[in-house]
């Protein structure tokens, strides 16, 4: 609704997720990604800016911000049953600046403490 996006991966097979790792897209092999499970639990998702995807860093991060408040918002209100975990902030410590592997596309389902 206000922004321009396109989710550019959801699942994936063993194919695609072995190459994501070997091209170092992924720290995962299969089967141990979110993105491979069915339905996935992960979904690479970035804004579209000028028509086109828009990969610079701060534009991922802003988008980012954006999903992760609305996200929080929805949990908070019961709408979505599950927080999600920014690729960008494995920690959730809202330092983007600490992790080894940032994945800023890469949205996943955390599993509530509950389950």
């Amino acid at each position: 609704q206000d922004y321009d996006t396109t989710i550019v991966e959801g699942h994936r097979d063993a194919t695609a997720q072995n190459k994501a790792f070997a091209e170092g897209k992924s720290k995962l092999k299969y089967p141990y990604s979110k993105h491979n499970k069915q339905p996935a639990e992960a979904v690479d998702a970035a804004p579209y800016i000028g028509g086109r995807i828009n990969w610079k860093r701060d534009n991922l991060l802003l988008f980012a911000g954006y999903v992760l408040g609305t996200a929080d918002h929805l949990y908070r209100i019961g709408v979505m049953s599950h927080r999600i975990r920014l690729g960008a902030d494995w920690d959730k410590d809202k330092d983007v600046t600490d992790e080894t592997f940032r994945d800023e596309p890469h949205f996943e389902i955390i599993p509530n403490e509950n389950d």
